[in-house]
């Protein structure tokens, strides 16, 4: 992944001239949020290919503008969390986070700057391929019973730092918080509660943002959350109000339905995105 990426001419750091109603962005964030909130997540691998796709950002633009929203999502989703989970529960289990943070950091790093390195049409096959991935992973976590392994300590700690790298470089490239990613490698490699692993998956995923982000910060694509802050606002909103509704309805609809149409969605969209062109 050391190709150059040369940015096109044509390269869009603004959305679609009829998509810049502010209505149109919250309502299309709103509704990316309800359905991750449905399934417990964010979001975010929806609302890229609906940048992409819907709203016209290339490749790069569309990672950063998703990264920027998916942080703030977790910034304002971290107290209702501790609130329900108090930190008193969360510290003996410090050491996961510590743990996979080791590789996490470094992994968010090397995904943002392989992401900026490469041209827009390689990074949206990336994209593309990741995106069936997270098609794979949703499927067979809510359909399959996921066991804990009997590791012992020190393989169980390579690993957990092989994960948070793979994890990192992941969600840097998508632009996403790694909820998705994080919470089934903590309960299969630590065997947590799936709730105490959904308050360390932010632990985690917060500081590995932050890293992928100030990487991001460096190249000249991250001018567009400059260029597009009402847009990044009005998603945003957006997408906190759809969580939070989603989260409402949790259960509502059964997820032998839910996770099916939600699969379908994400492998459609890897299409959509591997021939954009």
């Amino acid at each position: 992944m050391s190709e150059q990426r040369i940015a096109a001419p044509s390269e869009s750091t603004a959305p679609n001239r009829w998509a810049r109603s502010l209505v149109v962005v919250f309502l299309c964030g709103a509704g990316i949020g309800v359905l991750g909130g449905m399934i417990g997540l964010g979001g975010a691998e929806f609302r890229l290919p609906l940048l992409i796709g819907l709203f016209g950002f290339a490749a790069l633009p569309a990672v950063i503008m998703n990264k920027a929203m998916s942080l703030l999502v977790v910034l304002t989703a971290i107290p209702a969390r501790f609130a329900s989970v108090p930190m008193s529960e969360l510290s003996p289990y410090a050491y996961i986070v510590l743990n996979l943070l080791a590789g996490s950091l470094v992994g968010a790093w090397v995904g943002a700057h392989w992401a900026t390195k490469l041209r827009s049409q390689t990074l949206y096959r990336v994209i593309a391929v990741l995106l069936v991935l997270i098609a794979v992973l949703l499927f067979v976590t809510h359909f399959f019973v996921v066991e804990p392994l009997n590791i012992p300590p020190i393989p169980r700690t390579i690993l957990g730092v092989l994960a948070g790298a793979a994890i990192g470089v992941v969600a840097a490239l998508m632009g996403v918080a790694g909820g998705e990613l994080l919470i089934p490698t903590i309960v299969l490699l630590f065997g947590t509660d799936i709730k105490i692993a959904g308050s360390l998956s932010l632990a985690v995923s917060l500081p590995t943002m932050l890293v992928a982000f100030a990487r991001y910060s460096r190249d000249n694509s991250f001018k567009v959350l400059g260029q597009n802050k009402s847009f990044l606002i009005a998603m945003t909103a957006g997408s906190i109000a759809g969580t939070i509704v989603g989260g409402l309805l949790l259960g509502v609809v059964p997820s032998a339905v839910l996770i099916p149409v939600l699969v379908v969605l994400l492998l459609l969209s890897s299409v959509k995105v591997w021939w954009h062109d």
